[in-house]
Order: structure tokens, then C-alpha cells, then sequence
């Protein structure tokens, strides 16, 4: 039985975090002795759940602002202490700063340590921090990447290191038959800067009609607290009622099935996880067309729209077109779902699995 580690800084609310905790759930059924280590986790209770047959390490040390080094060089013992005693056929780590602390914790053992950046490829994340990505991703066993965009980029970077592709897997959702679906164009994501919703929102001013809502389902993080401040840009405009900013939701789907429309405003992403599963849910996607991630996931015209980054009025004119086209926004419902085949939890999970431990077959329970 192939011993696998997983290494993340936590399971809490996250795309990193969603497809982290698929891969594990995926493992864990078959045939795989699964280790996840959380190193950084020690707030919250996880967000996403974890089979009763994976063994989870959590930090024992507490967080402190004021004593930052030292508890890093804490968590880099843990880190490298726990591996250790888990002796894994292979490691696979998520994140792109975490990735730079994941290799030094394991710098001169020999297990197989395989890293994976989730974010814009081509973002910089400061100088010290991206000097350290120059000189210990080399390290690596190999890297994923999610976008053949993002491989191009990060090849020229690290020219030595071993980079495959292997996209985000996208979970398939059952669209009842009798669906019925309401005039609402939803948009799911952290409220974050660079999700750019001021702009959704003034975009919606200008498309939507009264028997059309727009709902916004997100949490604030990064300590930005938006949900304040588009609160009020929502009263400011005289749109409260028409515009809902739904929070931290657990059941997504249920959002996406009474929806028509997707709007994804976007600048800065690695793979755009809520993307797929809106598509999987049937809904055409109109989306910024950033570094990379939406142009892997739409095709512009059959499945939904790729704008121009920031071309508000042309993302304002593509939603008008499909609220108002019963038709058009019928086959790119459907082109929507058949779109995401390729991105099954099977192939996509089945592919981690391959890559980071060689098992050209899986066994399943």
C-alpha cells in the first residue's frame, strides 16, 4: 500500500483547500495509507470533511504576532518531525508561498516531494519570497501545474523542474429534472479585492431589470472586510433588495441550481474552481478573461463569454445578451455541462495519485 502525505497550512473555506480535500477523499478510497498534515490550522475547525481513514497532524503551537520567527522555526520542526515519522512514499504540498517553508522543513530527506502553486502563475509575491521560490522549487521532486499557461510560465522560471499539468477536478452536480431555475445571475468567491466585485456590482446596475437579481455568495478574508464596503456601494446605487451579498455558504449548489447565469470578474486566478462547477450546474459563464483558468474552462461563444480584463461595458453587454435570450442561454447550458467532462473527479484525482507515486492503477473499495 503506497503511504502519501498531504501537506496544507488548513482545510478552512478555500478553492486550494476544496481540491486538496478531493484528492485526499480520493485516496483514501482507494487503497492508499493517507497522512494529512496541517500545519497552520490551529483557529478553526476544518471547513471540508476528512474520511475517518486518514491519520491528521495538527500544529501543536498557538500563533503569536509577536513571536512570528519563532513560531515558524517552530513549524518547521513539526513539519519535518512529523514526515518523518510518517516515512511517505511521496509528499505533495499545496501553496505558493507554504511551498518555499514545505521545502525547507524537508530540505535533505529523501521522500518524494511534489509542490504545486495555485494562484496567478505569473504573480510576485515580493522580493524575498519570490528569491526563495528561485532557489529551493529546483528542489522539488516535480511541480503541477494547472494550466498549460501556467506551465509555460513557470518553465521559463524554473528551467530544471519537472512541471505536468493536471488540471482541477470539477464535481459533477445532479441537475434535478424539474429544476426550477430564478431570474438571479450569481457570482461565488471570497470577497477579495481582486475578485473586482465593485465592478460586478456596477455592472449590474447598468444590466439589471426588476425582475432580475444579482446574489454574491463569499465571506470576507485576508483581514479586508469588503463586505462593508460593497454593502454600501450596494445602498449608495439604490440596489438593495436587487443585489444580495449571501456570505459564507456550505451548500454552494443550491445557489447555482436556482440560477441562470454565472459572472466571474476575476483578475488574478490559478484555476478557477467555481467556474467548473457552475458550468456543471448548467449555468453559461460570462468571465474576465485573466493570466489563466477561465480560457481552459470556457470557449467563448458555446459555453459563455471571455471579456477583456476590465472591460466592464463589453461584460455589461454579454450579460444583457444572455438575460434577454431564453435560446442562447438554453444550448450554453447545456454546451456548459457536457464542457467539464474532462475535469471528472475520477481523472483528474486519478492523475494526482499517478504523477506523484507512479501507480499507473488504482484499486478501488
Amino acid at each position: 500500500m503506497k503511504r502519501t502525505a498531504f501537506l496544507i497550512p488548513s482545510f478552512q473555506a478555500g478553492g486550494m483547500e476544496r481540491v486538496m480535500s478531493e484528492i485526499v477523499c480520493y485516496a483514501a478510497g482507494h487503497g492508499y495509507e493517507v497522512h494529512l498534515v496541517l500545519y497552520n490550522n490551529r483557529q478553526q475547525e476544518p471547513f471540508y470533511s476528512i474520511p475517518s481513514n486518514v491519520k491528521v497532524y495538527e500544529n501543536p503551537y498557538k500563533y503569536i504576532d509577536s513571536q512570528r520567527f519563532l513560531y515558524t522555526i517552530r513549524t518547521v520542526a513539526f513539519i519535518r518531525r512529523t514526515v518523518r515519522h510518517i516515512r511517505p512514499d511521496a509528499v505533495l504540498s499545496f501553496g505558493e508561498i507554504w511551498n518555499n517553508l514545505v521545502i525547507l522543513s524537508l530540505f535533505g530527506l529523501k521522500f518524494p516531494l511534489y509542490i504545486s502553486d495555485r494562484c496567478q502563475p505569473n504573480k510576485s509575491f515580493g522580493r524575498i519570497n519570490d528569491w526563495l521560490r528561485h532557489i529551493l522549487y529546483p528542489y522539488a521532486t516535480g511541480m503541477i501545474a494547472q494550466t498549460a499557461k501556467a506551465k509555460e510560465i513557470y518553465g521559463r522560471e524554473f528551467k530544471k523542474l519537472n512541471i505536468r499539468v493536471i488540471s482541477n477536478p470539477v464535481k459533477k452536480v445532479d441537475i434535478p429534472e424539474c429544476n426550477h431555475r430564478e431570474n438571479i445571475i450569481i457570482s461565488v468567491g471570497r470577497l477579495i479585492s481582486t475578485k473586482n466585485y465593485d465592478q460586478l456590482i456596477r455592472i449590474a446596475l447598468k444590466v439589471l431589470r426588476d425582475d432580475w437579481k444579482l446574489v454574491i455568495v463569499g465571506g470576507d478574508a485576508l483581514k479586508q472586510h469588503n463586505s462593508e464596503v460593497l454593502q454600501r456601494q450596494i445602498k449608495d446605487q439604490n440596489l438593495t433588495g436587487r443585489i444580495l451579498l449571501a456570505g459564507t455558504q456550505k451548500n454552494v449548489t443550491s445557489y447555482l441550481l436556482r440560477s441562470k447565469i454565472f459572472a466571474f470578474t476575476s483578475s488574478s486566478e490559478g484555476f478557477p474552481n467555481v467556474i467548473g462547477e457552475a458550468m456543471s450546474a448548467g449555468l453559461p459563464v460570462v468571465a474576465y478573461d485573466c493570466v489563466a483558468g477561465p480560457s481552459d474552462l470556457i470557449e467563448d461563444g458555446f459555453n459563455g463569454y471571455l471579456i477583456s480584463l476590465f472591460d466592464e461595458a463589453a461584460f455589461a453587454d454579454k450579460l444583457s445578451t444572455l438575460m434577454s435570450n431564453d435560446n442562447l442561454r438554453g444550448k450554453m447550458s447545456a454546451n456548459a455541462v457536457l464542457s467539464i467532462d474532462r475535469f471528472s473527479m475520477e481523472k483528474i484525482c486519478g492523475s494526482y495519485m499517478k504523477y506523484i507515486t507512479g501507480n499507473e492503477k488504482v484499486t478501488s473499495d
